[in-house]
């Protein structure tokens, strides 16, 4: 596969949003104490979506044709997965813009759940049967972490003092998760067929893998684990191990199609 930057950028833009969302909903409905800085926290999570909705135009060969893809919203989970964004986006603008001293409970857990449902139909998207590495619950792991890292991290610059070390705490426990999936995958493509073997060693010999599990993962895990908080330079290291995993995802993902028509 190529590099898809439209969709590198639109997947993790995506996810950070839904992610950002999740965790703002539930800091303000299960804990006390201040909310911070709660409106620029979804107004940023719009403004994130919405970046990422304009970055997958690009993907288009027709950007203008985007509206087709009504035409297969019960048959194409890629339909689903820009209808859900774009059903999303319209209810964290909503939310944000009616904010009078915390998110509508039920907007908020409304842009949660269907955030949830987005990265759902995004998974299905990214699993088709010719990319055997991905005919699987692997892409759906991939996309829920990157929520699960960048919501949090995100987070930290729009929470109160006082919620910080929730933030760090959650982080902690994602990262790890992440870690561990991120190095278990390629030795479990490794051990599938040929073509699945072929996407797990080009993962392992790719240097921007180790890069991205060294100082996207590991490093951030120790340092967060160290210091109990997230500093502020912290996000944009992760948002840079997140969009670095996702090129991976595209460059690296070998499918059938090649060997079709062949003779061997």
């Amino acid at each position: 596969m190529s590099m898809e930057l439209p969709l590198v950028v639109f997947t993790v833009s995506a996810q950070a949003a839904i992610g950002l969302v999740a965790i703002s909903t539930v800091r303000q409905f299960a804990g006390h104490g201040p909310l911070g800085k709660i409106r620029q926290e979804w107004l940023f999570a719009a403004a994130v979506l919405a970046i990422g909705l304009l970055a997958s135009l690009f993907h288009l060969g027709h950007p203008l044709g985007a509206p087709t893809v009504l035409n297969h919203l019960g048959t194409a989970w890629l339909s689903a997965e820009a209808v859900g964004a774009g059903v999303l986006l319209a209810v964290v603008a909503v939310a944000a813009f009616t904010i009078k001293g915390g998110v509508n409970k039920a907007l908020g857990i409304i842009a949660a759940v269907l955030g949830l449902l987005v990265v759902y139909f995004m998974g299905m998207t990214y699993s088709p049967p010719s990319f055997p590495a991905y005919n699987n619950v692997l892409p759906f792991a991939f996309f829920l972490l990157t929520a699960a890292i960048l919501g949090p991290a995100l987070a930290s610059y729009f929470a109160s003092q006082e919620k910080q070390a929730m933030l760090a705490r959650w982080l902690t426990g994602a990262l790890l998760v992440g870690l561990v999936v991120h190095l278990l995958a390629p030795c479990i493509w490794l051990s599938g067929g040929t073509v699945m073997r072929e996407t797990g060693m080009a993962f392992v010999a790719s240097p921007l893998y180790w890069a991205r599990i060294v100082l996207g993962l590991a490093l951030p895990l120790a340092v967060v684990v160290r210091m109990k908080s997230i500093p502020v330079w912290l996000p944009v290291l992760l948002v840079a191990g997140e969009l670095a995993g996702r090129l991976l995802f595209f460059m690296y993902s070998i499918h059938t199609a090649p060997n079709l028509g062949g003779i061997y």
